[in-house]
């Protein structure tokens, strides 16, 4: 199961609990508080909604929340994953975990690969800051299924043709409510996503 019940690409995952990373803390911490928030969660059929992630440091690789792990209160090490390499012309992905990556995965790894200095992304669902959102940023198409190559090249187009880098933050127009803010951090993803709820 994944944020809405199936996850879309092909996943080689190497099944093992991982050791402890950096922001471990850091990333249940900001999950708290976009769960306090209703951006991240469960719906009323149990299916998960939202994922948070952080780049390791030095390297293309990423810290995702697993699939299907959104409706907990808080996660341990075996409800994370690392994604180790992607291919979204494959649609495909390898990771490390107990559990699988995140579906939005794909979209996470275009968002690290247009931009070296982003460190975090967070993907929320909230119907009125993705409103705001695809009239005052840029968005996907909404002809476009979130967790595919398609959902992919279309980041990568949003951060090669607008200004979305200066923005931290676009609407999934296909994927209703779903909204994408990242930064520097996750301090900075969280700020970048607070002033657009001010």
């Amino acid at each position: 199961m994944s944020e809405t019940g199936s996850i879309k690409f092909k996943a080689e995952q190497e099944t093992a609990t991982l050791r402890k990373f950096p922001e471990f803390e850091e990333l249940n911490r900001f999950r708290s508080k976009l769960r306090q928030l209703g951006w991240l969660g469960a719906d009323e059929n149990g299916i998960s909604f939202g994922n948070l992630s952080v780049r390791d440091e030095g390297s293309q690789q990423f810290y995702i929340t697993g699939s299907g792990t959104a409706h907990k209160a808080e996660l341990e090490l075996m409800d994370y994953a690392k994604v180790l390499s992607w291919d979204p012309v494959q649609n495909s992905l390898r990771c490390v975990g107990a559990t699988v990556a995140s579906s939005e995965s794909l979209t996470h790894a275009s968002i690290y690969e247009a931009d070296s200095t982003i460190g975090a992304i967070i993907h929320g669902h909230c119907l009125s800051i993705w409103a705001r959102l695809l009239e005052e940023a840029p968005a996907t198409p909404a002809t476009i299924e979130y967790g595919t190559p398609a959902m992919a090249h279309a980041v990568r187009h949003l951060f090669e043709k607008t200004d979305v880098s200066a923005k931290k933050a676009f609407a999934m127009a296909g994927h209703r409510g779903g909204v994408i803010f990242f930064g520097l951090d996750l301090k900075e993803a969280f700020s970048a996503a607070m002033s657009v709820a001010s």
